[in-house]
């Protein structure tokens, strides 16, 4: 690991206190049974209080360290995604006409599903951009499930992000923390439908549930009690 590697995950630690919206067990940190209040202690079998409390220091030292490491990624990643899709806004506003050539070229609406690209033009992007900064803002005032497709969307987007700076600095990450992330921020999340395989029964469910799935929904709200920001409603 390279003086900048060093610096940016000093930087990133730092900036797990910022994210205060999730907590370190939430993102996948085994509690001490010594940290827990006896309330929380009763949910858990004597046999896993046990093991829980038997981790040797050093091993509890790295999950901590690792686990604050991902809260810091996902704050600088959440900055990350909203500039970068600033960005892509800027880059449709030279053109005419959109196309999905266009969008293959861009840094986040690339990641959306290809099948809709030709019609992710300005207006569409700026109400993903205020449904983006809503998602994060989540991150800080307390997690809430997305209310609607393209919150689902953004969230996946900026895991994304957060995959490309694991990989450009080569983080020391807790093993398979996307899987567990999304556990928690996508929970029976609708929109991975919009991503089907070559396997036959992810093509089948999504031929089933094009109705709900169809673009013209992506900013309505699944619930009447779900909150969709009203720019993106309009």
């Amino acid at each position: 690991m390279s003086a900048d590697d060093d610096d940016i995950t000093e930087e990133l630690l730092a900036d797990a206190e910022k994210l205060t919206g999730l907590s370190l067990e939430l993102l996948g940190l085994d509690p001490h049974p010594d940290d827990m209040t006896a309330e929380q202690r009763l949910q858990f079998d004597p046999e896993d209080l046990e093991e829980m409390a038997a981790v040797p220091p050093e091993d509890r030292q790295k999950s901590v360290r690792q686990t604050r490491l991902l809260a810091g990624l996902l704050w600088n990643s959440s900055s990350i995604l909203i500039d970068q899709l600033f960005r892509d806004l800027g880059t449709l506003g030279t053109l005419d006409v959109v196309t999905p050539a266009d969008i293959a070229g861009t840094s986040v609406l690339s990641s959306l599903p290809p099948q809709f690209a030709g019609s992710y033009d300005a207006k569409f992007t700026q109400k993903f951009i205020v449904v983006a900064a809503d998602v994060t803002a989540s991150l800080v005032r307390g997690w809430t499930a997305p209310g609607c497709l393209a919150a689902e969307l953004a969230v996946r987007c900026l895991l994304d992000q957060a995959e490309i700076t694991e990989d450009i600095y080569e983080l020391d990450l807790p093993e398979g923390w996307r899987a567990d992330v999304e556990e928690v921020l996508l929970e029976d999340a609708d929109s991975d439908a919009l991503y089907p395989d070559d396997d036959a029964d992810s093509q089948d469910r999504a031929d089933a549930d094009t109705g709900s799935l169809a673009f013209d929904r992506w900013f309505r709200p699944f619930a009447p009690g779900d909150a969709v920001p009203p720019y993106a409603r309009s």
